[in-house]
């Protein structure tokens, strides 16, 4: 919840003009500058999402965005249950899970963000809460059909807005976890299966992370508020 009209069309401009080949990038501002970034990105290759949407149809709930909406907008992507949204706004893995289907239906790939927080990092619970996040997704009657569309996000609460970030090895771990808990429901989605790390990914441990096996890219939160320091993000991804 960043910026103005003319900070977000700046930014995406900014970053279409100089993002480096062979990179896919995902922008997802605000719903309020959808409008106005989509436009921006005509002439690239950088994709349009949101950062959520409704697991209902369009209808009376009143301040809400349809993924219908959003995908009328432009928007290919929708952030689903990113830790904020779990946080501050309720998002249960139940509802998480609602809208994740809810966002296919409308033509959406759902990011679905998954992470423990650091009390359950200190309980040694990382790998029962992230594979917990991951089951309702993996089990709902509408996703397991569809599960090759998700790409999912491993964003450690505890390193989220802290400048503190998992290790390459400790981001590396989670992510295996992630991509064989996708293999019990098929070995194919998970070996196709986009699987990025959201923790306070900067421009000097980006390339670190990205080289680990089983990491496919990044989620970037206030790195890419800075155009120098998201694109120097996106560059490390094939250097």
């Amino acid at each position: 919840m960043n910026g103005s009209q003319a900070m977000a069309e700046a930014l995406a401009r900014a970053i279409a003009a100089d993002v480096t080949a062979g990179v896919d990038v995902l922008i997802c501002p605000p719903a309020a500058y959808l409008a106005q970034v989509g436009p921006s990105l005509a002439d690239s290759d950088i994709a349009l999402g949101a950062q959520d949407c409704n697991e209902h149809d369009p209808g009376a709930y009143t301040g809400e965005h349809a993924a219908e909406m959003l995908a009328d907008l432009g928007c290919s992507y929708v952030l689903i249950g990113h830790s904020e949204r779990r946080q501050y706004f309720g998002d249960t893995d139940e509802r998480v899970a609602a809208k994740a289907a809810k966002a296919l239906e409308a033509g959406l790939s759902p990011v679905v963000c998954v992470g423990e927080t650091l009390d359950q990092r200190r309980a040694n619970e990382t790998d029962a809460v992230v594979r917990r996040q991951l089951d309702v997704i993996l089990n709902h009657d509408e996703i397991r059909p569809r599960a090759r569309e998700l790409v999912i996000a491993y964003e450690p609460v505890w390193a989220i807005g802290t400048g503190e970030s998992a290790s390459p090895e400790q981001a590396e771990a989670v992510h295996v976890t992630i991509r064989q808990q996708v293999a019990i429901l098929s070995e194919t989605v998970a070996d196709c299966c986009r699987i990025l790390y959201g923790g306070s990914v900067k421009p000097d441990n980006a390339r670190a992370l990205f080289e680990q096996p089983n990491i496919d890219g990044g989620l970037i939160g206030g790195a890419s508020l800075k155009a120098d320091a998201f694109l120097a993000i996106c560059a490390a991804a094939v250097d």
